[in-house]
């Protein structure tokens, strides 16, 4: 199966479409697919445990992998301890890394 990357730079408060954005995601991870979620800029913010648990919950319990920016963690005040649980903070070479294994690629 394939590698994907979906860089998601908008928060789901004010976009609809991260909704079908985070949905693509889960169902191509459904599909036997490795999925990984990396959450920048704005996209950040529903990885703060206090914002959107259930929403991050759901992504992470089917299989895509849910990694938070740490300059765009940093940037609005967001603290490791208080990320949701299946986030985990990296850095940008994760999406250089993938992009240089080929993982396609898919900016939002």
């Amino acid at each position: 199966m394939a590698k994907y990357l979906f860089i998601e730079s908008r928060d789901p408060f004010t976009s609809k479409e991260t909704e079908n954005d985070y949905e693509m995601a889960v169902r191509l991870a459904h599909a036997g697919n490795t999925v990984t979620l990396f959450l920048v800029q704005n996209g950040v913010l529903p990885a703060r445990r206090e914002s959107a648990p259930d929403r991050i919950a759901k992504i992470a319990a089917n299989g895509v992998e849910i990694l938070g920016d740490e300059f765009s963690l940093r940037e609005r005040g967001i603290a490791r301890e208080e990320l949701a649980d299946g986030v985990t903070p990296a850095g940008l070479e994760v999406v250089v890394d993938q992009l240089a294994q080929g993982t396609k690629t898919v900016w939002l």
